[in-house]
C-alpha cells in the first residue's frame, strides 16, 4: 500500500475532513489541466540526458509551438486566468523550481483562476519570504510547502532531502517504463520562458486587501502547521523507522568485451539508506581505477556504470543498502563475452545483435558446464535451545572463473533463510557456513544450501533439531514458539504462537502473555489468568509506541520458560502506519492545493455499518466494523455496547476510555453465556445512533481441537533414523502442524521427535539407537490446542535400509584339475545390510592375451567362499568374476581376477588353506580361524602351521607360531606387543611335507578398542546358567554368531541362543561334563569384534554348586545377628541382610519361644537397608538365654543366632549398667575427657581434661595426694578444657592428681597417677624433651683446656649424659672431665693433646631414645680454641705467679702519740718478689724511727717506734716480681691523747 507523499503527512486535514466538495472539484479541474498542459513536465535532468538527438530535436519544437500558445494565452484577459493560465504559470513555476534546485522555502505560485479555485470567505494560506514574496503576482497565490518537514520519524533534515524523495518516484517511473524524458533544451527553454512570465508580473501591484488576505492566510496556516508538529510529536519514532527496502533491483547483463553497462537500483527506507556497491564481495573503489567504474546517486535512482568491459568484470555484484534498523542486498551478474578469433571491434559497438551468429559463447566464458561438489558437508545436527551452533561445507567448482562467485543461498523448509540477530551467514571463498547465535526452537527444520553458478546449481539439506532448554522448574512446560503479531490497532494488539511439544508431564492450562516497550527492559503481564487459546488480543497500549511480546506456558507444576520474543511491532491503527510506511503515491507537480471552509456547525456521526464478530474464543470475542459514512470534518470516536441474548437491556462496555479504531476487544465475558453487540459513534455534537446489532454469539472456542491423525507408518531409513508417515486430522480446521514422538519398546518414556510443529504427513526422525526397536504417536497442533495422541505405531527396529552387496574381492586358485578348477574369494566388505545369501560365478577364457565372453559358471547360487568350476577345457588360461546377493539383489561384480591355467596339480603336499580371519583381537592376542585347503594332495591333511611377522617386517622375518602341527583349524595368538601391525599365514601339513601358505590375513593392530566387552557368565535366581554378550559397535545388520570350539552351535540340543538389539544370551540347557570347551560369540560385519569363554572342569564345578545355590536361595546375610549397648544403657540386637524385599517378614525367638512386640521388646526393619533390630530397656536375670532373627523373604529363607549365657550374659548386663550409670553421670557437669598429661615445648607437664555440660556455678579443685592445689587463677573453661601447669618437673612432683567438678546438678572427678611406672612414662617424655631442647655442641677454651658444651631448657638427673670420641666412650679422669652446670651440659678436655683431635658426640638418653649431638673437634676448630687455650693457660700462670699481697694490712690505723706501730703483711710470688714501702706517693727507706724489713720471701714488717704526729699520712706496700706488681695503701692518723676527752665531750654533748 503506497502512502501519501511527504508534503501530505504535514498536513493531515488534507487526507480527512478537509478533502471537502470543493477541493474534489478544484482537484478534478487541476487533474484535466495537467493532462491539455503541453509543458508539465515529470522527469529529472539525469534522465532527460539519456534521450537521444532525435528526441532533443523533438523536443525543441515542441517547446517552441508550446511557447507560443503560453504568450497567446497570456494576452487574453487577466481578470478571469484561464485554465491555460494556470498551467503556463504552474509550468513556470516548476521549471523555475527545478532550476533553482528547488532549494528555497519561499518559492511560492500563483493560484489557479476564480473557476478553478473560488475564494472562501476567509483567506487561503500560504508560505511567503520576503523576497520572493514581492517578485510573484499579486493575485490569487497557492503556496507550495518546500520548507523544513516535521516527519514522525525525527529523520530527514533537509529540504534536498524531501525534494529527493519526491522526485525520486518520477525517475523511477521513467526508468521503469522507458518512456521518452524531457530534454534539457526543453526544459531550458520552459524555464526561461517561465522566468519571462514572472518578471512581468513583478509590476503589478497588490491592492491592500488582497495583503491583508495573504497575512491572514499566512498566520493561519502557520497556527495549523504547528498544531500537526505537536500532535506528530507525541507519536513514538521508533515505530516509523523501517529498514531498507528495494523498489527496484539490479538486473543482471550479458555484454560484449569492450562494451559498457549500468546496473540501476531504488532503495526505499527511513533514515535514507546509504548505498555501497561490491564486486564478488569486494567494494568498488571508483579512484583506483579511474574511469573504469562511474558511481552516481541522484533522486533515489542508484547507478553503476562500468566502461570497456573486460573478461576479468565477469562477477557477481551486490548492491548494499544500510540505514539505522538494517542492511539488506541486491544481486545482479555481469557476464563479459569474448569472441575466440579474430573479428572486427566495430561489431561490439554495433551491439550484440549485428554479431554473426557463429559467435556462440557461454554465459561464463568458455566453460559449457559447471560441476560443483560439496565436501565436508554438515550432517543431521542437534543442538538445545540457548546453545550455539555452526553448518557449513567446503563447495567445489570445476572449472574455476577467476573473479567470478558462485550465488549462495540457504533455505529452512524451502523459505530462504535472511541474516539477522540470530542467524548469519558467511562465504569464505570456498566454504559456505550459516551460524547460529542463539538456538532457538523456530530455528529447527531442514537446512538446504543451493550453490548455483550460471544455469548450473547443486544443492545439499540436513535436518536441524533444536530441544528444549533445561527447565527452571522440573515439571513445567517447555517454551511455546513463533511468537507473531496478526492485528495491529491503536486499541490492541493481536498475539499469536504455537504450543510446545513438551508439556513437563502433565497437560497445560495455558499461558501467559508479557510486553514490554521498545527501549525499555521492564516486562509486564497481559493477561491474569491464563488462556488457552493461542492467539491473544493484548490492551492498554499507547497509541504510537513499539512493543515486543513473549509468552510463557503453565501447568499444574509451575511456569515454564518465555518463548522467544516477537518482532517489533507498533500501536498505530492500520491505515496510519500504512500512510506513513508506504512510499509517494503519485508524482510530484510541484505545487499543493489547499482550500478551506468556513467552520459549519457540527455534524453527529451517523452509525458504523458491516459491524460483525471476527473471532470468539472462550475468553474473548472480537467485533469489527466500518466507519459510518456520515461523520462531519472531525474525527470520531465509538462506544461499544453488548446485550444478553434475548433481552433488549443494553450496557456500554469501555465506559472508561473510548474506542478510536473500528475493531474491539471484549474480555471479561462469561463462558458460555450469548450475547449480542452494537456500536455507536461519537463527537463533539453528539453521540450518533447505534449499528445493527450482530448475531447471537455464543462466549467459546469456534475453533475446534483437532482430532488425532490416524495410521501411523514407520519405515527403515538408516541406523540411526525411522521415516514415520501418517494420515492428516480429519475435519481439522487452521491447523499449525503435528508434533511425533519415540518410544523404546517396553521402557514407557516418550521422546518429543520435533520441536517446530511439521505440516506434512510425514517425518524422519532422527537420533534414534542402533538395533533398539521404537514406537511411534503423532498429535496434531492448531490455535485452539493440542489433539489427543494417535494410536501407537507398530514396533519398527532401528536399521538400515537393504541395499545389494559390494563386490568380493581376492579371487584366487584354489585347486586345479584337468577339466576344473576350485576358485576360493573373500565376502564383500559392506554386505549391504543383509545377508548374503550366495555367490554367482563368471568365467571367460584368455586366448593370446585377449579376453573372450562371458559365460555363467553356475545357475544356483553358491553359499560358500569357494566353488568348483566344471567342464573346462584343458591348459586354457581363463578369468573369472564373482558376485554376492542378499535379498536386496544381486551386486556389481568383482575386479577381473588374474589369469589362471586349468591344469592337472601333481603336487603331493596340500594346498594353501582359505579364509583365513582373525577375531577376539586385544593388546597381547587375538585368535585366528581358516578352513581346510580343497586339495589335499596325495595323503590327507593331518595338521596345520601358523606363521607370523610384522606388518613392516621383510618376508625372510617369518616366524612359526607353533612347533608340533595343529589339530584344529583354529589358534590363540599370545605374546603380541601393543600397537603393533601383524599379518598372518596358515599352512597345511600331510605326509609328503608342508604345502603352500595361505593368503595373508591382516594387518591387524594388536590393540584393546575402546568399549570391548567380554563374555559373561550368569546364574539366574532359578540356577539357569547362560553366557552373555554386549556389543556397542554393531553395524545395521550385524548378527551374533555363537560357536563351540570355533565351531557354529546353531542346532545344539544343548544350547539356547537368544540375540535382542546389541545383547546376546546362550543358556545351558543342562551343563555337564559334555560342555567343556571354549564358546566364542563373533559379531558379523565388523572389525573382528569377538569374544570367548572357557569352560574346564573347575569352571563347571564352580557354575553348578552356584545354580544349586540359585535354585535354593537364602537370604544372604551381610552382619550376623549381634548386640551392642546404646547410650541410655538400652540394648540392641541386630543384624543386616545384603537385601530385603517389601514383602520380607521376621520372627523374634527368645529360648525357642517367640517373642512380640510390647513394653519390653521394641522391633524394628529396614528393607531399604536390610537392618534388622530388637530393643530392650533393661537386662534382667530372666533374660539370659538364645536370641534368634528367622527371615522370610519370598522364597528365600534365612536365620542368625547369637547366644547370650554365663559370662557374656554378665559382661553384657555390667556393660549395660556402667553405660547407664554413665549416661546419668552426663546429665550434670562431667569430663567429655578425663584427666591426661602432656609435656610441653618449655619441658613443663600440663594435666587438663576436658569438660561439658558446665555453667557459672560449677567449681572444678585440683588435689595432689589428697590434699587440695591452690591456684592463683579461676578457670573460665574456655573451650571447655581445663589445665594444671607443672614447671620443671622433677622426683617431688610424684603422686596422685585428682580435679572434681561440681555444682547442684552433681559432681564429676578425674584422677591420674603419676607414680612408679606412670611416673616413669613421663619422666621419659620430660628427658625426651629436654634432649630435644638441647643446643649444638659449642667449642670454650679455658685456662686449664678446651670445653665442650650443650645448653638444655633445664636438667633433671634422669637424662643420662655420655660422651663419645670418635666413636669410643670417653672414660673420665682428671684430665678428662663431664659435668652439668645449671642449664649446661659439658665436656671438659684439660691440657689438650692432637691425640683428642676427632668426632665428639655427646648423646642425650631419655629412657628409651639417645638423642646425639656432635662436633667435628679438629683443623681450624681445634687450632682456634688450642691457641685460645695456650693464650689463657698463660695468662693464669702470670696471674697465679705475680706478685700480690695476700693479707695483713688494714686500710686505716689509728695510733696514739707516742706508741709503737707495728704492722705485718703476707706477700706471694714466684719469683720472690721486691718489696717497698711509700709514704704520701713517696719512696719510704729504713731507719731507726722506721723500721722496715722483709723476711723469708713472705712477711713485710712495718714498724714506727714513738709515733709522732708527722707519722701520719698515707703509706703504701709495693710487690713486685717478673709477672707483675700490686700496691696496697693505707692511712696512719696519729692523735694526742688530751685531744680524746675533748672528743668524748663532743659526743657526749
Amino acid at each position: 500500500m503506497m502512502s501519501l507523499p511527504f508534503y501530505q503527512k504535514l498536513h493531515e486535514h488534507y487526507d480527512r475532513s478537509y478533502r471537502n466538495k470543493d477541493l474534489h472539484t478544484t482537484m478534478s479541474q487541476y487533474q484535466q489541466e495537467k493532462k491539455r498542459s503541453a509543458i508539465y513536465t515529470h522527469g529529472s535532468t539525469a534522465y532527460s540526458s539519456r534521450s537521444s538527438a532525435a528526441h532533443r530535436q523533438k523536443s525543441e519544437a515542441f517547446s517552441q509551438v508550446s511557447a507560443t500558445s503560453y504568450q497567446q494565452q497570456a494576452s487574453q484577459a487577466s481578470e478571469s486566468a484561464l485554465s491555460s493560465a494556470v498551467s503556463r504559470k504552474t509550468a513556470s513555476a516548476y521549471d523555475y523550481g527545478y532550476s533553482h534546485g528547488l532549494t528555497d522555502s519561499s518559492l511560492m505560485l500563483e493560484d489557479y483562476s476564480s473557476k478553478l479555485s473560488p475564494q472562501t470567505k476567509r483567506a487561503k494560506k500560504s508560505l511567503l519570504s520576503g523576497e520572493k514574496k514581492e517578485t510573484l503576482p499579486s493575485d490569487y497565490m497557492v503556496p507550495i510547502f518546500s520548507g523544513r518537514q516535521v516527519h514522525v520519524s525525527g529523520i530527514t533534515d533537509t529540504e534536498e532531502e524531501r525534494i529527493k524523495e519526491a522526485a525520486a518516484y518520477i525517475a523511477r517511473r521513467n526508468l521503469l517504463t522507458r518512456e521518452e524524458g524531457v530534454t534539457a533544451a526543453k526544459q531550458s527553454t520552459v524555464s526561461q520562458e517561465s522566468r519571462s512570465m514572472l518578471r512581468q508580473e513583478e509590476g503589478f501591484e497588490k491592492s491592500r486587501k488582497v495583503a491583508i488576505r495573504e497575512k491572514a492566510e499566512h498566520l493561519s496556516l502557520k497556527k495549523t502547521l504547528e498544531e500537526t508538529e505537536a500532535c506528530h510529536k507525541k507519536l513514538n519514532e521508533d515505530n516509523l523507522l523501517h529498514a531498507p527496502e528495494f523498489v527496484i533491483e539490479p538486473r543482471s547483463h550479458t555484454v560484449w568485451e569492450k562494451g559498457h553497462v549500468k546496473l540501476h537500483c531504488s532503495v526505499a527506507g527511513w533514515p535514507e539508506p546509504r548505498l555501497t556497491w561490491y564486486k564478488n564481495q569486494v567494494p568498488i573503489n571508483v579512484h583506483a581505477n579511474p574511469g573504469k567504474y562511474i558511481i552516481e546517486s541522484r533522486y533515489g535512482i542508484h547507478t553503476l556504470e562500468i566502461n570497456a568491459c573486460d573478461f576479468e568484470d565477469t562477477a557477481q555484484y551486490r548492491a548494499s543498502a544500510m540505514n539505522a534498523k538494517g542492511e539488506l542486498s541486491a544481486y545482479a551478474s555481469v557476464v563479459v563475452k569474448r569472441y575466440k578469433g579474430e573479428f572486427d571491434e566495430t561489431f561490439f559497438r554495433a551491439g550484440a545483435s549485428t554479431l554473426p551468429p557463429i559467435f556462440a559463447v557461454t554465459p561464463y566464458g568458455y566453460a559449457s558446464k559447471f560441476e560443483i561438489h560439496f565436501d565436508d558437508k554438515f550432517d543431521v545436527s542437534f543442538g538445545r535451545e540457548g546453545e550455539t551452533m555452526s553448518l557449513g561445507c567446503r563447495v567445489v567448482i570445476t572449472p574455476e572463473i577467476k573473479h567470478f562467485q558462485p550465488e549462495i543461498q540457504w533455505y529452512r523448509n524451502g523459505a530462504p533463510v535472511s541474516p539477522s540477530k540470530w542467524v548469519q551467514t558467511h562465504w569464505s571463498g570456498d566454504r559456505a557456513t550459516l551460524t547460529f547465535s542463539h538456538l532457538n526452537k523456530e530455528d529447527e527444520g531442514l537446512y538446504k544450501i543451493r550453490v548455483r553458478m550460471g544455469d548450473y546449481y547443486e544443492q545439499h539439506s540436513a535436518y536441524v533439531f533444536v530441544r528444549d532448554a533445561d527447565a527452571e522448574i522440573e515439571g513445567a512446560p517447555a517454551s511455546p514458539l513463533d511468537v507473531v503479531s496478526l492485528d495491529a490497532n491503536k486499541d490492541y494488539i493481536t498475539i499469536s504462537w504455537k504450543q510446545p511439544a513438551v508439556d513437563g508431564g502433565s497437560p497445560i492450562l495455558g499461558y501467559f502473555i508479557d510486553k514490554c516497550e521498545v527501549g525499555t527492559d521492564s516486562w509486564s503481564q497481559c493477561n491474569d489468568t491464563p488462556v488457552k487459546f493461542a492467539r491473544f488480543p493484548v490492551t492498554g497500549l499507547i497509541e504510537g509506541r513499539s512493543y515486543i511480546f513473549r509468552v510463557r506456558a503453565v501447568n499444574k507444576t509451575g511456569i515454564g520458560l518465555p518463548s522467544r520474543v516477537s518482532e517489533p511491532v507498533a500501536a498505530l491503527d492500520p491505515a496510519e502506519k500504512a500512510r506513513l510506511k508506504s512510499r509517494p503515491s503519485a508524482p510530484w507537480t510541484g505545487q499543493i492545493i489547499v482550500t478551506e471552509e468556513e467552520p459549519t456547525e457540527g455534524i453527529v456521526p451517523g452509525p458504523p455499518t458491516d459491524l460483525s464478530v471476527i473471532e470468539a474464543t472462550q475468553s474473548y470475542v472480537v467485533l469489527s466494523w466500518k466507519p459510518p459514512r456520515q461523520r462531519g470534518h472531525e474525527g470520531i470516536l465509538y462506544f461499544v455496547e453488548k446485550c444478553d441474548a434475548g433481552t433488549e437491556n443494553w450496557q456500554q462496555v469501555n465506559t472508561e476510555l473510548p474506542v478510536k479504531s473500528p475493531r474491539f476487544a471484549l474480555f471479561d465475558l462469561a463462558e458460555g453465556k450469548s450475547y449480542r453487540f452494537r456500536v455507536r459513534c461519537s463527537n463533539s455534537a453528539g453521540v450518533g445512533e447505534p449499528s445493527e446489532a450482530t448475531e447471537v454469539t455464543t462466549v467459546e472456542d469456534k475453533l475446534d481441537i483437532p482430532k488425532p491423525p490416524s495410521t501411523i507408518i514407520p519405515c527403515r531409513n538408516t541406523d540411526t533414523s525411522v521415516v514415520v508417515t501418517w494420515e492428516e486430522s480429519k475435519d481439522a480446521k487452521e491447523l499449525v502442524g503435528y508434533y511425533i514422538e519415540s518410544s523404546i519398546v517396553g521402557s514407557g518414556k516418550w521422546e518429543p521427535c520435533n520441536n517446530n510443529p511439521v505440516k506434512g504427513m510425514r517425518f524422519t526422525c532422527h537420533g534414534l539407537t542402533t538395533g533398539q526397536s521404537y514406537i511411534f504417536r503423532v498429535k496434531a497442533v492448531n490455535a485452539a490446542g493440542v489433539s489427543e495422541y494417535s494410536q501407537d505405531s507398530e514396533a519398527i527396529e532401528v536399521k538400515a535400509a537393504i541395499a545389494a552387496p559390494s563386490p568380493p574381492y581376492d579371487i584366487t586358485c584354489l585347486e586345479s584339475f584337468r577339466d576344473s578348477m576350485v576358485l576360493g574369494w573373500k565376502q564383500p566388505d559392506k554386505t549391504g545390510g543383509a545377508e548374503i545369501t550366495g555367490y554367482y560365478v563368471n568365467y571367460r577364457e584368455v586366448i593370446d592375451g585377449v579376453p573372450g565372453r562371458w559365460r555363467e559358471a553356475n545357475i544356483k547360487a553358491v553359499s560358500d567362499e569357494a566353488y568348483k568350476i566344471s567342464n573346462l577345457k584343458e591348459n586354457m588360461v581363463y578369468q573369472f568374476q564373482v558376485a554376492a546377493m542378499n535379498i536386496a539383489g544381486l551386486g556389481a561384480p568383482s575386479a577381473v581376477s588374474a589369469s589362471f591355467k586349468c591344469e592337472e596339480w601333481t603336487i603331493a603336499v596340500p594346498g594353501p588353506p582359505h579364509s583365513l580371519k582373525y577375531s577376539e583381537v586385544r593388546k597381547t592376542s587375538l585368535v585366528l580361524q581358516w578352513k581346510p585347503p580343497i586339495h589335499s594332495g596325495r595323503t590327507p591333511v593331518t595338521g596345520y602351521f601358523v606363521d607370523v611377522k610384522e606388518a613392516s617386517a621383510k618376508e625372510d622375518q617369518w616366524r612359526g607360531l607353533n612347533e608340533a602341527a595343529l589339530k584344529n583349524t583354529y589358534l590363540k595368538v599370545q605374546g603380541l606387543k601393543e600397537g603393533v601391525s601383524y599379518v598372518f599365514r596358515a599352512r597345511a601339513v600331510n605326509q609328503a611335507g608342508v604345502g603352500k601358505p595361505s593368503d595373508l590375513a591382516g594387518p591387524v593392530v594388536a590393540e584393546t578398542r575402546p568399549g570391548t566387552k567380554e563374555v559373561v557368565v550368569n546364574v539366574d535366581d532359578d540356577g539357569v546358567i547362560s553366557l552373555n554378550f554386549e556389543c556397542d559397535q554393531m553395524a545395521p545388520n550385524s548378527e551374533f554368531v555363537w560357536s563351540k570350539d570355533y565351531v557354529p552351535t546353531e542346532e545344539s540340543p544343548r544350547l539356547e541362543v537368544e540375540s535382542k538389539g546389541n545383547k546376546t544370551k546362550m543358556t545351558f540347557k543342562d551343563l555337564g561334563m559334555e560342555d567343556l570347551g571354549i564358546y566364542s560369540c563373533d559379531v558379523t560385519d565388523t572389525d573382528g569384534i569377538a569374544s570367548s569363554y572357557l569352560i574346564d572342569e573347575e569352571e563347571l564345578k564352580r557354575l553348578l554348586a552356584l545354580s544349586q545355590e540359585h535354585k535354593f536361595p537364602t537370604v544372604p546375610v551381610k552382619s550376623e545377628l549381634a548386640v551392642e549397648i546404646l547410650e541410655k544403657g538400652q540394648v540392641r540386637f541386630w543384624m543386616q541382610a545384603e537385601k530385603l524385599s517389601g514383602n520380607a517378614k521376621v520372627n523374634y525367638v527368645f529360648n525357642d519361644k517367640e517373642i512380640f512386640e510390647g513394653p519390653k521388646y521394641k522391633m524394628h526393619i529396614d528393607q531399604s537397608t536390610g537392618i534388622i533390630e530388637m530393643f530392650m530397656e533393661k537386662l534382667q536375670y530372666e533374660d539370659e538365654g538364645t536370641y534368634t532373627f528367622q527371615i522370610q523373604d519370598g522364597r528365600a529363607t534365612g536365620h542368625s543366632t547369637l547366644v547370650l549365657i554365663g559370662d557374656v550374659y554378665k559382661k553384657l548386663q555390667k556393660e549395660a549398667e556402667l553405660q547407664r550409670q554413665e549416661w546419668i553421670r552426663k546429665q550434670g557437669p562431667h569430663f567429655t575427657e578425663y584427666l591426661s598429661w602432656e609435656v610441653t615445648g618449655e619441658c613443663n607437664v600440663l594435666l587438663k581434661c576436658k569438660v561439658a555440660n558446665i555453667k557459672k556455678e560449677t567449681l572444678i579443685v585440683w588435689y595432689k595426694d589428697e590434699r587440695e592445689i591452690s591456684v592463683d587463677e579461676k578457670h573460665d573453661f574456655k573451650d571447655g578444657i581445663c589445665t594444671l601447669l607443672i614447671t620443671e618437673f622433677s622426683k617431688k612432683d610424684a603422686g596422685i592428681y585428682e580435679v572434681i567438678l561440681k555444682d547442684d546438678r552433681g559432681k564429676d572427678k578425674s584422677r591420674v597417677k603419676l607414680v612408679d611406672e606412670a611416673f616413669e612414662e613421663l619422666m621419659t617424655e620430660v628427658c625426651k624433651t629436654i634432649a630435644l631442647s638441647a643446643t649444638d655442641l659449642k667449642v670454650q677454651s679455658t685456662a686449664e683446656g678446651i670445653r665442650l658444651y650443650s645448653f638444655v631448657t633445664y636438667y633433671v638427673h634422669d637424662l643420662k649424659v655420655n660422651w663419645s670420641h670418635n666413636g669410643t666412650a670417653i672414660k673420665y679422669t682428671d684430665r678428662v672431665k663431664s659435668g652439668v652446670t645449671t642449664k649446661q651440659i659439658w665436656l671438659q678436655i684439660n691440657e689438650p693433646t692432637p691425640n683428642d683431635k676427632g668426632k665428639y658426640v655427646m648423646e642425650l638418653f631419655d629412657g628409651k631414645t639417645g638423642h646425639q649431638k656432635t662436633l667435628d673437634l679438629s683443623g681450624e676448630v681445634y687450632k682456634e680454641a688450642f691457641d685460645e687455650f695456650q693464650r689463657l693457660k698463660q695468662a693464669a700462670i702470670a696471674e697465679k705467679n705475680r706478685a700480690r699481697i695476700v693479707g695483713g694490712l688494714p686500710d686505716v690505723v689509728t695510733v696514739q702519740e707516742g706508741k709503737v706501730l707495728n704492722l705485718t703483711c703476707t706477700v706471694w710470688g714466684d719469683p720472690t718478689p721486691e718489696v717497698s714501702w711509700l709514704r704520701n706517693e713517696k719512696l719510704l727507706s729504713s731507719d731507726e724511727h722506721c723500721n722496715l724489713r722483709f723476711e723469708a720471701g713472705k712477711t713485710a714488717y712495718f714498724t714506727i717506734s714513738g709515733v709522732r704526729t708527722s707519722d701520719s699520712g698515707k703509706y703504701g706496700l709495693v710487690v713486685k716480681n717478673s709477672y707483675g706488681s700490686e700496691i696496697s695503701d693505707f692511712t696512719v692518723s696519729v692523735f694526742i691523747p688530751e685531744e680524746e676527752p675533748a672528743k668524748g665531750d663532743k659526743k657526749a654533748k
